[in-house]
């Protein structure tokens, strides 16, 4: 399996992103100061990279090297742009199956979505720069390797996805429980996109409004939520169904 590669120290992260790798996220150690230190902050903002303020002892967790207060990880898969994904999809099939995920956190969760996506044919996930979970050795080990074979891109927002697709002809379904409407009620039969939300807050607000269409789960028992890899597998098998 390959895994995740570590880089460290301000000037190698810098030719990195300079270089356009793929990097997931970056660790900076809290309260550092000096002109190359600002410098990568602004490079992190201008390019919309995830990074965490952590105290040292986190650093040195992460690696024995010297990293000069500064970490970060390489994704290790390539990741698409929106349209080439998009152009890829319409070409290969009438209905295509889009799968947004809104700044979902945890890896694992991630790894077992994109595993579920790989076995119900999603045409490619889209998933946020920003605040979303890394693709890291634990999301290609509980994606079972799906993730060398799902294609994924990277947006700004999540919001200017949805128009994306929209403007293509592709349905928005946001996966919610914010409605009236159940998962049974939408035709998944169309070009379609669901959208799961992160596991605290669910789907943003402006992104539910922007979506075509609002579904959620039945839920018979005391519990108020499925985890939201397994609410993403019962979405993605009922477009299955409906496609057969």
């Amino acid at each position: 399996m390959q895994k995740t590669t570590q880089i460290y120290g301000i000037r190698a992260v810098l030719e990195a992103i300079n270089a356009n790798e793929p990097i997931d996220k970056v660790f900076m150690q809290r309260g550092l100061k000096g002109d190359l230190y600002r410098e990568l902050e602004g490079m992190l903002r201008k390019n919309h990279i995830n990074a965490s303020y952590v105290p040292i002892e986190k650093l040195n967790r992460l690696t024995k090297n010297n990293h000069q207060g500064v970490v970060a990880n390489i994704s290790p898969i390539t990741f698409y742009e929106l349209e080439n994904l998009v152009e890829k999809a319409l070409e290969s099939t009438k209905t295509p199956l889009f799968l947004l995920l809104d700044q979902l956190s945890d890896v694992r969760n991630f790894g077992a979505i994109i595993r579920t996506a790989e076995c119900t044919g999603v045409s490619g996930i889209i998933i946020q720069k920003k605040g979303a979970a890394p693709v890291t050795a634990d999301t290609i080990k509980t994606s079972a390797g799906a993730a060398f074979k799902v294609p994924i891109a990277k947006v700004d927002h999540i919001k200017d996805a949805v128009f994306y697709l929209q403007a293509e002809g592709i349905q928005v379904v946001s996966a919610t429980e914010k409605t009236d409407r159940t998962i049974y009620d939408v035709s998944f039969t169309v070009p379609s996109a669901i959208v799961m939300g992160s596991e605290d807050r669910g789907i943003s607000p402006s992104i539910l409004k922007a979506s075509d269409k609002l579904a959620k789960l039945p839920l018979l028992g005391e519990i108020e939520s499925l985890n939201v890899s397994v609410a993403c597998a019962v979405f993605l098998y009922e477009a299955v169904r409906q496609r057969r």
